[in-house]
């Protein structure tokens, strides 16, 4: 509590971006052409508004209608956000106009009281356009930024909400307890309070960028991991009583035997999300730290807030049950685990198969960078009036022109002739829509912007495969000797987004996974069993995007899945998955060390280790579940893909691919610190019911 009131005084404000050029190094061409035409072009705008025009009963516009849009245009009230309102463009078809209005000087279009504004603007255009006869929408970069946000706040409210219930709803199912149905709430939101102070400190220190979408996914990890953690140690507290352990005693043994699981799943997950700081990419090492820092900060309070909460509740804690001291008999784990015990090789066979033929659709993944409307309802605003300026004859990129920068490597000037010839070359490249112009640079003769709008929308695969194979080839080709041209925009951030995501992935998975696999030796001080707990996880992942890209790309029919997907699910899926691993391991272990042979350990851990598990990833999956009612299709993607991979973590790899593939190493799984074996002097526990019991506590 200490820390919690320290964290709010002292932690300092963050501000959040939505920019992806903000995340890019600076060694990428399109980072390069920014920088370039900040310095020779410091009067250039930014793309910042689109107004699109057309009539209520979709007739072509009038020249009435245009005189009317451009007094509209001129007598705008704009915010200090925008700079210059261009005049209004007519499309081909007639039946449109655009009104192109640029960011002012200085202005990035990332803090929230720029995109504030657009509402603003919305509101006076409803007014200005009323009993004309004329429909109007609001797009551009500031008007998606800002349906984007909306969107996002909403999905953190109904995220949240959905977490809650759905956490009191099974807690008090399984428990029957009132308070632990509500403890988790107050014990996270606590730690929640803690983590978010700390995580503010690290980005500022640091220097990292914020991405809004953090704080989503903040609620789903804070509330799941932490709900996870509590119930490790309340399912193993609980036992400890029902075999005639006093209330202190058990906690103490609960510590013991769940704390070991606990911290051991938590150092997984912390490392998992801190190899992002690998990442080139800045949204990536601006997610892990923050995400690492929330799972420590859970990690810690598992282990010394919530046995300290349960030893000062005592008998209170299972209030009104009065049925958690019975032994459970004939329970469905019980039967699964003698199941299991009596046929390894059937269950191995038929999960890992199961995981296979999932993971084989993986490999028709195929990444979009359409952030525009994954980001946000496709309902909204800023999507209507893309969807008509596209319908009634407008190039998809005019609202978002790509800009290339020639530069003259030698210091030398260029010349108009050399500039225009360079130009007409780049508006014969297939996918270039049209050159609108080119223009030298006064304050550095040396550099020249060639301005372009592409047939596509920017953000869209096609606009992204015309930047990378055909118009930045065509401009490095058509570029005079001693020049460099750079192609900027949207689209050639998000080509070199791709090109640093595809590093990333051959350098944070391998060091993830290394890391992990050398704390489950540490752990199970084995050579043999992490390997295929690695294995199994491995197939989570890839069968989670599989499915993923069943239910999206074939069966609803999208032409992709957003790139940030295969990310999410390894954060999530990978290292929440090593963490029911981890927990039913460590229960083998502790059953073999019993005197069981590898089949009865195995039978016998499903029993005990079940339950937990199963409950802790019903809440877990359906508490990213709940991303999918945010009505936002990039977070409905992501609820989805990550619900079913922490689902088949739990009921696939821990219950049954695990312990029947240990089952079938037997001894030989924990080779060579053969730590299934009891160490000299290891009593077993005491049979049930021998135990002492508490006279404070009992009565």
């Amino acid at each position: 509590m200490i820390f919690a009131v320290l964290s709010v005084v002292l932690a300092p404000t963050v501000t959040a971006t939505t920019d992806q050029a903000d995340f890019l190094p600076n060694k990428y061409d399109s980072i390069k052409g920014y920088e370039l035409l900040d310095e020779a072009f410091p009067q250039t705008q930014q793309s910042g508004a689109t107004i699109v025009f057309d009539r209520a009963d979709d007739a072509r516009l009038t020249e009435a209608d245009l005189a009317k849009i451009t007094e509209i245009s001129k007598g705008l009230k704009l915010g200090d956000a925008f700079g210059t309102v261009d005049a209004p463009i007519p499309s081909p078809s007639g039946e449109a106009a655009i009104v192109n209005i640029g960011l002012a000087p200085g202005v990035t279009g990332q803090d929230p009281e720029d995109l504030d504004q657009v509402k603003d603007l919305r509101d006076s255009l409803d007014a200005a356009v009323g009993g004309s006869g004329l429909e109007q929408g609001v797009t551009g970069s500031l008007a998606q930024g800002y349906d984007q946000t909306q969107s996002g706040q909403n999905a953190e409210a109904i995220v949240f909400v959905a977490t809650i219930l759905l956490i009191v709803v099974l807690l008090g199912i399984i428990f029957r307890s009132v308070l632990i149905a509500v403890m988790p709430l107050f014990l996270v939101g606590l730690v929640s309070v803690v983590a978010g102070g700390l995580i503010a400190m690290v980005e500022k220190a640091f220097d990292l960028n914020h991405d809004p979408s953090t704080s989503v996914i903040l609620i789903v990890v804070l509330f799941g991991i932490g709900t996870d953690y509590i119930l490790f140690f309340l399912f193993r507290y609980r036992e400890a009583r029902r075999d005639g352990e006093e209330h202190r005693s058990a906690v103490a043994h609960a510590i013991e035997r769940a704390g070991e699981a606990i911290a051991s799943a938590g150092g997984a997950v912390f490392v998992a999300f801190m190899t992002l700081v690998l990442s080139s990419l800045g949204i990536f090492q601006s997610i892990g730290p923050s995400l690492a820092v929330a799972v420590a900060v859970t990690l810690v309070a598992a282990l010394t807030l919530v046995p300290a909460v349960v030893t000062l509740l005592g008998r209170a804690l299972f209030w009104p049950s009065k049925k958690w001291r019975q032994q459970p008999t004939g329970t469905r784990f019980a039967r699964v685990g003698a199941s299991l015990g009596a046929h390894p090789v059937r269950y191995a066979a038929l999960s890992g198969a199961f995981l296979l033929v999932l993971s084989v659709f993986a490999l028709s993944f195929n990444p979009t960078f359409d952030l525009g409307s994954a980001g946000s309802s496709s309902d909204v605003e800023s999507a209507r009036a893309t969807a008509t300026m596209e319908a009634k004859g407008f190039s998809a990129g005019a609202t978002d022109p790509t800009p290339i920068i020639l530069h003259a490597s030698d210091g030398q000037a260029l010349t108009e002739a050399e500039v225009k010839t360079f130009a007409d070359t780049i508006g014969g490249v297939d996918g270039v829509g049209q050159v609108s112009a080119s223009t030298l640079s006064q304050a550095d003769p040396g550099t020249a912007l060639v301005m372009t709008i592409l047939d596509a929308d920017s953000a869209s695969t096609r606009a992204l495969e015309t930047v990378k194979d055909r118009l930045r080839p065509a401009a490095s080709e058509a570029a005079p000797d001693g020049t460099v041209a750079y192609v900027a925009g949207t689209s050639g951030v998000f080509v070199d987004f791709q090109a640093a995501m595809n590093r990333d992935y051959s350098v944070v998975f391998p060091v993830a996974a290394l890391i992990i696999l050398l704390i489950l030796m540490v752990l199970l001080r084995s050579l043999v069993a992490p390997w295929y707990l690695m294995l199994s996880v491995g197939l989570g992942f890839a069968a989670t995007l599989g499915a993923a890209t069943i239910v999206f790309q074939m069966i609803k029919g999208d032409p992709g899945l957003i790139f940030l997907l295969p990310i999410y699910i390894y954060l999530f899926v990978v290292a929440l998955g090593t963490d029911y691993n981890i927990l039913m391991v460590a229960r083998l272990r502790e059953e073999a060390r019993d005197g069981k042979d590898p089949r009865e350990a195995a039978a016998q851990a499903v029993r005990h280790a079940g339950p937990t598990i199963a409950a802790a990833g019903v809440i877990l999956a359906g508490t990213f579940a709940s991303l999918m009612l945010a009505g936002n299709s990039l977070l409905t993607t992501m609820g989805f893909a990550v619900s079913f991979g922490i689902t088949i973590a739990a009921f696939v790899m821990s219950m049954f691919f695990t312990p029947a593939l240990t089952a079938l190493f037997g001894h030989a799984a924990w080779w060579p610190g053969h730590s299934d074996i009891a160490p000299p002097g290891q009593q077993h526990e005491p049979p049930a019911g021998t135990r002492t019991q508490d006279p404070v506590h009992e009565g």
